[in-house]
């Protein structure tokens, strides 16, 4: 039975009636978990923020939503203040920017609570630590006291399903809450979020584009494409007899972890003797925080003595869970931190210890590609400008000297000319990430440092970026530190690998010995928790498997 019914819903955005949402019909049944997938800018979000009235003014929104047999759409403010987090709760995709900074995890948690179902201070309290219990969430009085930044990014996002969770909805929406989570973490909250519906008997809408999720978890799926739905079918249908061409592209692109990867060349036939870069014993330690007044810090073990060699036109891996270390190993390269102790060597030179000035020459040949284009593209130069910046810095070149190089690097990744005089908000996140690229090329590294470059992206936009790195990594002949938490990408793109776990290596190694026998039970972790975009046929049982 439909516990939601959407039908003919259409969302249009300013005077010119811009459609990103058209003529929608789906519906949501008891106890189900229904998957809504596709790229950005497909209507995903949308389709959610209409159904909970949470479209901005600039929206226009005709159709039907029914929930329970009551009319959603033209309901006042306050009526459907009552429905919103008490009947319909929501999940945000990025909790660090969905909870209050100023307000502790216990206020955030007990005003629902209070606001909705007219609780005490004491009993809404007592209510929040047990649904801290309910979401795994370790030593939770003191959780409670806590604030956001104060939590890891798994903890932050078990804080958010607690808040969905406190009024018991009757539908949970999940706005893409596990795409910036480590792999394990992910595995833990899907397990969380599947153990809550089942004891709880919720609905859940669950928008994501990552499809091994979505075969771990999606009884159902909806699939969009430019504002309108192109197929919906049973989870194991659309996995293994997709009608739609659009969704047929989409399984095609997805990358798998356990997958062995196609590449023309392998590390093995690189010569040992070609290295560019050496790490010798690195050491990373911060002061941490006091344990208590007038006690002395406990110094925080950030990375621990780590050693690797890069050979050129070689691919390295560097993997593992948040606060492994991962990002500020890069940081010590780049020379962005200066580490505690050991040795880096860039051609056989020493860097470790150069000033500035020599710095100044050394950033020409190592780049950087980061996790979020947007936020590292400067949005008041436009995108020629951006590309020139670097050759007016380093080789004293004007903006029309540099514009034949920019229009060069626009062409090698795969951007029309015209780009050059767009600015970043202009583009979609794919096409800004190659942007990012193009101008991590402009001086003509040897080594590119990527670091989450293809994380946040949808699974064909992520194919084709990292088609376009191998591509350019074959005629240039760079070297890549790629680092990641996605074990498909992993697998896919690189040649060796690091495993990281609380500073240190674990374990290292070609990439496929690693997946196919590893050595550590964290690496088997790590592996065996990498969801796989698969679902078996139903059975003799009418029973379907689901991918893991």
């Amino acid at each position: 039975m439909a516990i939601l019914s959407v039908r003919d819903l259409t969302v249009t955005f300013g005077k010119d009636a811009i459609s990103a949402v058209r003529s929608v019909d789906f519906d949501v049944l008891e106890n189900e978990t229904l998957c809504i997938i596709g790229e950005s800018g497909s209507g995903k979000s949308t389709t959610a923020f209409a159904v909970l009235g949470l479209l901005p003014g600039s929206a226009a929104l005709s159709g039907s939503i029914v929930y329970r047999s009551q009319e959603l759409v033209g309901l006042s403010d306050g009526a459907m203040n009552r429905i919103r987090g008490k009947k319909i709760a929501m999940i945000f995709q990025e909790p660090m920017t969905a909870l209050n900074p100023v307000m502790t995890v216990g206020q955030q948690i007990t005003e629902p609570l209070r606001l909705h179902l007219g609780k005490s201070e004491s009993e809404a309290r007592r209510e929040a630590l047990k649904l801290l219990e309910v979401v795994k969430i370790p030593d939770p009085e003191q959780r409670l006291r806590q604030y956001p930044h104060e939590l890891s990014g798994g903890m932050r996002q078990r804080v958010m399903i607690a808040m969905a969770l406190a009024c018991e909805p009757d539908i949970l929406i999940a706005d893409e809450p596990t795409t910036a989570l480590d792999v394990t973490i992910q595995a833990e909250i899907l397990d969380l979020l599947r153990e809550i519906q089942v004891s709880r008997g919720l609905s859940v809408v669950f928008i994501t584009h990552d499809l091994g999720v979505v075969a771990r978890i999606a009884d159902r799926v909806v699939v969009m494409l430019d504002g309108q739905i192109v197929e919906t079918g049973a989870a194991w249908q659309v996995f293994n007899a997709p009608v739609h061409a659009y969704t047929r592209q989409l399984l095609s692109a997805a990358l798998r972890a356990d997958t062995a990867k196609d590449r023309e060349a392998s590390a093995a036939e690189i010569p040992a003797s070609d290295v560019i870069l050496e790490i010798e014993n690195i050491t990373k330690t911060y002061p941490g925080a006091r344990t208590g007044f007038l006690k002395p810090r406990k110094p925080v073990h950030a990375v621990q003595g780590i050693s690797f060699s890069l050979r050129k036109g070689e691919t390295l891996g560097i993997v593992g869970e948040s606060g492994c270390g991962k990002t500020t190993l890069s940081r010590c390269i780049l020379n962005l931190v200066q580490p505690t102790s050991g040795r880096i060597l860039f051609a056989g030179e020493d860097i470790t210890d150069q000033g500035e000035a020599a710095w100044r020459d050394l950033r020409k040949k190592v780049q950087i590609v980061f996790q979020d284009p947007y936020s590292s593209l400067n949005p008041r130069l436009s995108v020629g400008r951006a590309l020139a910046e670097p050759l007016k810095v380093h080789k004293g070149l004007s903006f029309s000297e540099a514009l034949p190089f920019v229009k060069d690097l626009l062409a090698e990744v795969g951007l029309p000319l015209e780009a050059a005089d767009r600015y970043p908000h202009e583009f979609s996140g794919g096409q800004r990430q190659r942007i990012v690229i193009a101008r991590a090329l402009v001086l003509e590294p040897d080594l590119i440092i990527a670091d989450e470059a293809v994380s946040a992206l949808d699974v064909t936009i992520q194919a084709q970026v990292l088609k376009l790195l191998k591509d350019i990594q074959s005629r240039r002949g760079l070297s890549f530190i790629f680092i990641t938490h996605d074990l498909a990408v992993l697998r896919d793109f690189c040649d060796r690998a690091l495993v990281l776990y609380a500073g240190r290596v674990v374990e290292e190694g070609d990439v496929e010995t690693l997946f196919r026998s590893p050595r550590e039970d964290y690496t088997r972790q790590l592996r065996d928790a990498a969801p796989i975009p698969e679902i078996a046929m139903p059975g003799a049982d009418g029973g379907v498997g689901r991918g893991g």
